[in-house]
Parts: C-alpha cells; structure tokens; sequence
C-alpha cells in the first residue's frame, strides 16, 4: 500500500482534474505512480510536462524507453520497470529486447553507447567526463541528443524516486528486477 494515498481521478480537486484527464486520455486509465503524484499539482505538472517534452524529442519513444528499462532496474524500482517494458513493446521493441536493455545491453551500437552513458550517469552521480560523452557522440548522438539522453535521465530519477519511495502498488503486468552489477 502506497505510504499517501492515490488521488481518485473521479472525484479530485480541479486544479489537477484537466492533467489526471490528460494522462487517463494517454494511458486508457490513469496509473497509480500518478495518482501518487497528484498528491502535489506542481510535481503532476511537472512529471506530466516532462513525459509529454521528451515524448516529442529526437531519440524516439523506443530509445526512452529502453533506457528507462535500464534506470528502473538499476535503482530497483519494480513499478517503473513493469510499466516501460510495456511502453517499449508498444514502442516496437520486444520483450526479448527490452529484457536485454533492462540488463544494460542491446545488439545496437548506438543504443548500447546511450545506455552505458545512462547508467554510468546514475551510478557514478553524473561524475562523467569528456571521453564520456565523446563516445556518445562517436556512436551518433549530437548535443541535442546528449542533453535529451540526461533529461530522459533525470525523469527516470524522478518516477523511479516517487515509486520506491512511496511504494506505489504497480498496476502493469510485474517484471522481475534483474541482479546489478
């Protein structure tokens, strides 16, 4: 049970009824991590704005994915790795795929340099360094796509954060958190 309660999107205040519609509109209904966060219109806002920027970005919705498979699994968090695996698959990855990404790995070169750097970001506290983001840009990522690989970054942290934290019920179909190295 989460440690505060699930906003019903049924009978909530107004300033977060048009956001918790919105995000029932782009799930089908609106997932538990969100009624966590509709706890606080800011941080909903903010979470809902950051899905939605991102969702528009240059890495596309299979690469974000895929590094949130990793992030989640890295900082154990079991909602977010349930709920992007099944993100991923309908961003065209399979399930093959996505439990390989969750373990850091993927036959694609240049998603295999984005999801070093990321997991590098999140164990090392973003102590990167030039040659870091160089092999970035070798494997073909631009400054645009450096920036937006580290937003992609600190979003996770923030969905991975509210759902350990508050231990939020995962309401996705549940994937196993694979030992991290």
């Amino acid at each position: 049970m989460a440690y505060v309660k699930l906003i019903d999107p049924a009978s909530c205040a107004s300033p977060i009824k048009p956001t918790l519609d919105r995000i029932a509109g782009g799930f089908g209904v609106v997932p538990n991590m969100f009624k966590a966060v509709a706890n606080s219109p800011a941080a909903l806002a903010s979470m809902w704005g950051a899905f939605g920027a991102l969702s528009t970005g240059s890495l596309g919705a299979r690469l974000g994915e895929e590094l949130a498979v990793a992030i989640a699994n890295v900082n154990r968090c079991g909602y977010c790795l349930a709920a992007h695996t099944v993100l991923g698959q309908k961003a065209g990855a399979s399930a093959a795929e996505m439990a390989q990404a969750q373990a850091g790995h993927t036959a694609d070169p240049r998603t295999q340099a984005a999801l070093d750097f990321a997991l590098k970001m999140v164990r090392d506290r973003a102590a990167v360094s030039a040659d870091d983001v160089a092999a970035l840009k070798a494997a073909g990522f631009d400054d645009e796509g450096v920036v937006e690989i580290i937003a992609h970054i600190a979003l996770n942290l923030f969905t991975n954060y509210i759902n350990v934290a508050l231990d939020v019920p995962v309401d996705f179909p549940e994937v196993a958190l694979t030992p991290v190295a």
